[in-house]
């Protein structure tokens, strides 16, 4: 990019560039070379808004971590509508999106990043202990419409979910998983907690 040419929202603009980038070519592509030249700027423009590149992945996870928190929220609203299955599996399918996928890859291979996001997150990957949380609530207030059983450890059921989840989604390059595949997953961990039909 010419030299005087402002960025609108540069921060956004490396994080959509980042994205990209991990679509196209997975998280060991990932580079600020990759993530600046991919988003048309100079590279000193990256470190202009972040201290250097794990800082600005830090933020671009954090950033996927503040959407999953959004889709919780909206998740949790939702209980008692619908059924908990198709709930569950729409929520699966959402947080195990392409990008998470290799984001959470990201984050277990750079132990820069790792440490970064231990100053938030003391454990776990961010987007997945965000996730199980956000299924841990809808599962709550689902007990609290009195769909699932009052004895349900909705603790246990969340990250048992998102573990489930993340075997069917963690290969990047293959095709994602159908819909009745996901289902499959979500009836299996939730069967014998869930009062509907």
């Amino acid at each position: 990019m010419p030299t005087g040419v402002a960025l609108h929202d540069p921060r956004q603009q490396l994080f959509d560039a980042a994205e990209r980038v991990l679509l196209r070519a997975g998280p060991n592509a990932l580079t600020s070379r990759a993530v600046t030249e991919e988003a048309g700027c100079a590279k000193g423009v990256l470190h202009r808004h972040f201290a250097d590149f794990d800082a600005f992945l830090a933020e671009l996870v954090r950033d996927q971590t503040a959407r999953v928190r959004e889709r919780s929220a909206a998740l949790r609203a939702a209980a008692g509508t619908g059924t908990v299955v198709d709930r569950l599996t729409t929520a699966l399918t959402e947080v195990f999106g392409p990008v998470a996928v290799a984001l959470v890859a990201l984050v277990t291979s750079r132990d820069g990043l790792r440490a970064r996001l231990r100053e938030d997150a003391p454990t776990g990957v961010p987007l997945l202990t965000e996730a199980a949380a956000g299924l841990a609530g809808y599962l709550e207030a689902e007990r609290d419409h009195g769909r699932i059983e009052p004895t349900a450890d909705v603790d246990v059921l969340a990250p048992t979910l998102i573990g489930a989840g993340h075997l069917l989604f963690a290969d990047r390059t293959g095709a994602a998983p159908q819909p009745a595949e996901v289902r499959k997953v979500v009836v299996g961990v939730i069967a014998t907690t869930v009062r509907e039909p």
